[in-house]
Order: structure tokens, then C-alpha cells, then sequence
């Protein structure tokens, strides 16, 4: 016997009035029997059966009610369906643009692929796979009215916090109109409208000619039902278009704002067309995050975070450190300096060309403005550097300052974009990637402190011999280097997960 908490919640104004029935899907008779949960509602009987509605008492103003509801004890395994009306004599016109919520609990999923190919357009995976049966089973389905538009969507999955689908021209993520339905911060399934520009958070736009929404939070699994009226509306489509590719996509909320989606979205392998019905190909899996993608975050983390680091280190605090040892008749810590930075210089490119030759757009926030500007004053670095004076020359000082300058500001930079790159790929809920990200600026910042304690250590005690000073310098620099491996190596295996 199942028997589901059905929950009634205002989209983003109070309501008044409502009725409330369960029904067959497709059916004008009410079903089953519910039981109060308040004392602002009550129970009507709707064709001849007891119970069969719930109602309001009053016209105060509401933002959400619940009632139980026991299906039929008749063995009738049919798919059922909440449907909800307001009457518009309690309702503002405004009030009457935003359809309210429902969302259910109970033991198992209403929507199943009954009708799949003869009734509804319908898309799966694993391919074929009934979602009232199967809790690992990702499925939306489209059916339109006897009169054409609108037509009813179902979308079922499990999540942590949300499943959607997208309509597209072709498979490549952008400009895709979106339907999500997902927590909300109270935890209360609700239904958003999105406008996809690139492969960062879709924007939400007005829900438009959207009704009967229904939905389900069943053992993780998130099912939605609603018709919608509104045209798909794609940037490259043209008025009299009818085909798209669909995208069935899931993932995590924060606070009722969806993340990163999990995985793999799934993808029609051709386009649904909404004049005819069919059963679309289980689809193909396009990478949340493509190996040119991951390449390009392996280089700069390596980049920034380790050869960059331990140069400027090297730059800053070891000029002592075996300088009677040259190479290429330079002093050790320069060449060292020099080969380390233009290791991180060339990595930089080189992680520069892969993202953009994949993305070929600024889709992303801030996070390519950042590397844009990382790899331009990268480059200036080097430049400056054959072009500056003599040490001897009595305005060296001002290549120094600048060289020291810029060094920094990219050093800022380049954290600040591997945060926000971190945030783009990074789909867990914990966001643990940017939590280890923090722990190593936090180890670079510390051990640059125990450096600086040292040249103070050094200048103030003339009894300490320069050998023992490399050696502590040195013995510094190998702790900071095992430490920043760790490091490294943790966000490495991260990003080659996410």
C-alpha cells in the first residue's frame, strides 16, 4: 500500500485557494483517499468518492500545505498523477503567472515508460529502462495534447539534487533552453527554466506558459512531471524548427543553486522532432570534463603551485646557496631561477592553447579572463628580462621592483584562476578541490614565512657560519618541496577524477 506525503508549495508568491486530486495519468477521476495533515484544509468528495480532494477553508493567504494520501486498495497499479487548480477569484493576475509545487514522498516513482513510442516521445539510459522499476533508470519522456502544443514533460532520475534536460541544435553544451527540477534550499523539489551560454551554470529565465507540476523525492530518485506551452528557443535555431538533440543531465544543489552536473550527461545519438513520436536512441556520454580540459588544469597547477613557486623561492631566499657553482657561467641560483620560470612560462602556453583550441569561447566567468591576463603578463616577464640593465646600471633598481611587481601579480592571478577553474570542475558536494587548493596556498604562505624568519635569523646573527646558514636554507627548501608534492599530487588525482 503506498501512501505519499503530498507537499503544495507557492513558486515565489502566497496563494489562497486550491484543490487538490490524484489521478490516472491521462484520467478526469479523482483516486485514493487522503487524510488531513492541518487545520487550514478539508476534505471533499469529488464524483460520488469520499475523501478524494482536499480543499481549502479560508482565503488566508498560504505558502504551503500538506496532506496524506493512501492509493486505491484495488491492486491498481496504474501511473498516478497530482493535479492541483487555484480558483482566479483568489488569485491576483500576478499570482496566477507562477503555477504552484507539488512535491510527493513515498515508496516508488508514478512515471514509468508505458506508452514510450505510441503516446509519448520517450529517452532513456540505460536504453529502455522503466523508471517505476528501476532506481538506477535516467528517463524523459514528451507527449503533446490532442490539440498539439503544449506538451507534458517527465523527467526521472537519481540525484542529490537535481535532473534536467536540455534542447539543443547539436551535442556540444551552449545555448541550450533547459528544464531543471531540483531541491530547493529548504530541500522542496521546484521546477526552473534555464537558458544554457557556454559549459558554466545555465541561467534561469521565466517559467513562462509552464503548469501542472507535479513531483517526487523517492529514496534519492527525483521525478517531475508539467506542461509546457513555451517554444524551445535555441540561438542558432530558426522559427520553423522542430528537431533537437536532448540532453538528460544530473548533479548536486547547494542552497537550491544546481552544481556542476555528475558524470556524464547523456545524449540523444539523433534529434527528437515534436511533430512525430518515437523512442530516441540510448545516447552518448559527452565528458563533463575532457582530457584537454584536465591537461590544461594539470599544467597550470604545475605551473603556479610547484616549478613557478619554487623558482621565485629560489629567486628570493637561496642567491647564498652554492654560489660559487656556476652554470652557463651564471651563478646556480640564477640558472635555477631561469629554468624553473621558463618551465612555468611554457607550461602556461601551452595550457593557454589546449583550453582554447577545445572551448573556443569565454564561457566560464571569470576564470578565462583571469588566465587570459596570467598569460600575458607571462610572457612580458621574460621579454622585460633580455631587455634589462646592467646589475651595476644606478637604474636597476627599477627593473627589479617592476620584475618583482609583476611577479607577484601573476602569482595572485594564477591562484585566483586555478580557484575558479577548480570551482568550474569540481562537482562534488563538499567542493573538496578547493578546500585542498586552500590548504596548499596556506603551506606556501607558511613556508615562505619560515624563510623570511631565516634571512632575519641570518642577518642578526654574524656568530652563525654560512655554511650552516645553506644548510638550513637548503633543508627549508627540500620541506617545502615534499609538502608541495603532496599537494600537488592530491589536486592531480582530483582533477583526473572529477
Amino acid at each position: 500500500m503506498l501512501i505519499s506525503i503530498v507537499t503544495i508549495t507557492a513558486n515565489s508568491t502566497v496563494f489562497k485557494g486550491f484543490l487538490l486530486e490524484a489521478r490516472e495519468v491521462g484520467g478526469s477521476n479523482p483516486m485514493g483517499i487522503f487524510t488531513l495533515m492541518g487545520n487550514n484544509t478539508q476534505l471533499l468528495a469529488c464524483s460520488s468518492q469520499s475523501n478524494s480532494s482536499v480543499s481549502h477553508i479560508s482565503d488566508a493567504s498560504k505558502l504551503q500545505i500538506q496532506s496524506k494520501w493512501k492509493a486505491p486498495s484495488s491492486g491498481n497499479s496504474k501511473n498516478i498523477e497530482f493535479s492541483t487548480a487555484a480558483p482566479t477569484q483568489a488569485l491576483s493576475k500576478a499570482q496566477q503567472l507562477h503555477p504552484l509545487f507539488i512535491t510527493e514522498t513515498g515508496s516508488m516513482s508514478a512515471i514509468s515508460n508505458a506508452g514510450c513510442g505510441s503516446n509519448k516521445t520517450c529517452f532513456s539510459d540505460p536504453s529502455g529502462c522503466d523508471p517505476s522499476s528501476n532506481s538506477k533508470c535516467y528517463f524523459m519522456s514528451a507527449a503533446q495534447s490532442a490539440s498539439g502544443a503544449p506538451y507534458k514533460f517527465e523527467i526521472v532520475g537519481g540525484a542529490d539534487g537535481y535532473v534536467s534536460i536540455g534542447f539543443s541544435d547539436d551535442k556540444e553544451m551552449g545555448n541550450d533552453d533547459i528544464y531543471i527540477c531540483g531541491k530547493d534550499s529548504n530541500g522542496n523539489i521546484q521546477l526552473q527554466h534555464a537558458f544554457s551560454t557556454g559549459t558554466t551554470t545555465p541561467g534561469n529565465i521565466a517559467l513562462g506558459n509552464v503548469s501542472g507540476f507535479s513531483s517526487s523525492l523517492i529514496n534519492g530518485v527525483i521525478s517531475c512531471s508539467f506542461t509546457s506551452g513555451n517554444p524551445i528557443s535555441t540561438t542558432r535555431s530558426s522559427s520553423s524548427q522542430s528537431s533537437y538533440y536532448v540532453f538528460l543531465a544530473y548533479g548536486a544543489t547547494q542552497r537550491g543553486v544546481i552544481q556542476m552536473h555528475s558524470t556524464t550527461p547523456f545524449i540523444s545519438s539523433s534529434k527528437m522532432d515534436f511533430s512525430t513520436i518515437t523512442i530516441l536512441a540510448s545516447g552518448e556520454q559527452r565528458e563533463n570534463n575532457p582530457s584537454i580540459v584536465k591537461a590544461h588544469g594539470c599544467l597550470m597547477l604545475i605551473a603556479w603551485m610547484t616549478t613557478g613557486s619554487i623558482g621565485m623561492l629560489i629567486a628570493r631566499y637561496l642567491k647564498n646557496a652554492a654560489k660559487r657553482t656556476k652554470f652557463c657561467g651564471k651563478d646556480f641560483w640564477f640558472g635555477a631561477h631561469v629554468f624553473l620560470m621558463i618551465l612555468s612560462v611554457a607550461a602556461t602556453i601551452i595550457a593557454f592553447i589546449l583550453v582554447f583550441s577545445y572551448a573556443r569561447d569565454w564561457s566560464g566567468g571569470a576564470h578565462p579572463v583571469l588566465g587570459v591576463i596570467v598569460m600575458i603578463l607571462s610572457l612580458a616577464q621574460p621579454i622585460a628580462a633580455m631587455f634589462r640593465c646592467g646589475p651595476q646600471d644606478e637604474r636597476r633598481y627599477i627593473f627589479n621592483w617592476a620584475h618583482t611587481i609583476n611577479a607577484l601579480a601573476i602569482k595572485g592571478l594564477a591562484v585566483a584562476a586555478i580557484f575558479t577553474g577548480l570551482a568550474l570542475v569540481d562537482s562534488s558536494e563538499q567542493q573538496w578541490l578547493q578546500k585542498v587548493m586552500g590548504g596548499f596556498v596556506a603551506w606556501e604562505a607558511i613556508w615562505f614565512l619560515c624563510q623570511d624568519f631565516q634571512q632575519r635569523r641570518k642577518k642578526n646573527d654574524i656568530i652563525l657560519q654560512e655554511s650552516d646558514q645553506v644548510i638550513a636554507e637548503s633543508l627549508l627548501l627540500v620541506a617545502f618541496f615534499i609538502g608541495n608534492i603532496a599537494f600537488l599530487v592530491a589536486l592531480l588525482v582530483g582533477i583526473g577524477n572529477s
